[in-house]
């Protein structure tokens, strides 16, 4: 059973431009470029079928679902829910946020320290625990709707910060970590949910904004840190087969070559100011082709980034690691963190030198500087678990296509935690579905 998930944000919002905070509050509507917006959508989402549409009743969002189902044949009636509101912050809503760090100086800060520690006491004496409640909501939505909806598509149109609590609590993130991940407006995200809540949940993209004409989600104001592009190789031979080959060096095939052309045109125009590849030859030669529009750069390699070792397991298709070692591929499909590969290695290996390598990519990067980072299937996931704030246990939870590219900025510096911009944009390579190879690593 896979239950997928269309996860929208609203369009700009009146408020969005003035930088007031919204929450509840039902006064901000739909600006003429948001409108413009949620058409982008139902152009980027025309080819999909939804068994069903949920919005916020807020009208920003409920504007934007609207607009995305005019341009579908057929839609289904949207329906909305209170569990789709945006976070409930009374006590700021309608304010600049200029005026909320005036008047609420402490409480501000907080917010953007440790936000889930945030407590607002209301004139009436109540209190609010705006992320705790969320988290609470989001939990009661999932709960709610995937038993309603197993093996169909449906289209969920809210608001950043639930929409954030969703995908959070589908992984398992902690409240602690709710601002680890980046919701653009009208930025489309999709969740496959293996079974009920609770369950196995694969994000297969993040906050994707290329159909807005925003190639890559915008770096935010205040950026300290550096930027990371985070691409897979292209497709190999083996990968179309769905043969392990892990530290085999199988090449790209042909389709690969132009896959990897694909990101290039993909990242033409986006700034590059150095790259590093695994040294095997999949991802070197992906970093070529896209550095072939940045021929200034010089490409370093690093034998951290390369694949994980299968051991026995390379070369070799499922059924015959299933025959050969019965049980280990479920275990390794379900507890990836439990499984020593025959002769290989393990995930703590392959994670250990992964986040090595990573970190010293991020500890030697200046200020501003946007590195291109092209590496592999289990490199890739390992070193989204460790930035996400997640532990190996978390690897099947993101996906990663052939020619994908994600986007890390380290906004406050490369000694505070990272935030994910974008995750597996495949836009490039056919849509927003990831349509790439589904072999194996």
């Amino acid at each position: 059973m896979t239950t997928r998930v269309i996860l929208v944000r609203h369009g700009e919002s009146s408020y969005n431009v003035e930088k007031r905070a919204q929450g509840h509050c039902d006064l901000s509507t739909l600006t003429e470029k948001g409108e413009k917006m949620a058409a982008q959508v139902a152009t980027a989402l025309k080819d999909l079928k939804f068994d069903a549409v949920y919005s916020s009743p807020l009208q920003r969002a409920k504007r934007t679902a609207e607009i995305i189902l005019n341009g579908s044949d057929n839609p289904p009636a949207l329906q909305t829910t209170d569990d789709l509101k945006e976070i409930n912050i009374l006590l700021w809503e309608g304010m600049l946020f200029s005026e909320v760090a005036e008047k609420y100086p402490e409480m501000y800060a907080h917010w953007h320290s440790e936000p889930h520690k945030v407590r607002m006491t209301l004139p009436d004496g109540s209190e609010l625990v705006p992320v705790l409640d969320l988290y609470e909501q989001a939990e009661r939505l999932w709960r709610s709707l995937i038993p309603q909806h197993k093996n169909q598509t449906i289209l969920i149109v809210a608001h950043s910060g639930i929409n954030r609590a969703l995908i959070n609590t589908a992984i398992g993130l902690e409240p602690a970590d709710y601002q680890r991940f980046h919701i653009s407006n009208c930025g489309i995200s999709v969740l496959n949910f293996s079974g009920d809540f609770g369950d196995q949940v694969q994000i297969e993209s993040l906050n994707v904004t290329s159909h807005l004409g925003e190639t890559i989600p915008k770096i935010r104001p205040n950026h300290k840190g550096a930027r990371l592009l985070l691409v897979r190789h292209g497709e190999t031979e083996w990968n179309r087969q769905g043969r392990f080959q892990g530290q085999i060096d199988v090449p790209l095939n042909d389709n690969g070559r132009v896959q990897a052309g694909q990101a290039a045109e993909f990242l033409k125009s986006v700034q590059i100011d150095s790259a590093v590849s695994s040294s095997m030859a999949r991802p070197k030669e992906t970093a070529e082709i896209i550095l072939k529009y940045h021929p200034e750069i010089e490409l370093k390699l690093r034998d951290d980034l390369r694949e994980i070792s299968h051991g026995l397991w390379e070369g070799k298709f499922e059924s015959e690691i299933e025959a050969g070692y019965p049980g280990l591929l479920h275990q390794w499909q379900s507890q990836p963190e439990t499984v020593q590969m025959p002769e290989g290695e393990n995930l703590q290996q392959v994670w250990d030198r992964a986040v090595a390598g990573w970190n010293a990519i991020v500890q030697s990067a200046r200020p501003g500087e946007t590195i291109l980072v092209v590496a592999h299937d289990a490199i890739n996931k390992a070193i989204l678990c460790y930035v996400s704030g997640l532990t190996s246990a978390a690897f099947w939870n993101f996906k990663q296509g052939n020619g994908a590219v994600s986007v890390i900025d380290y906004v406050n510096g490369a000694d505070q935690p990272p935030m994910l911009m974008a995750m597996n944009i495949t836009t490039h390579l056919g849509g927003v579905l990831d349509k790439t190879a589904a072999g194996a690593l």
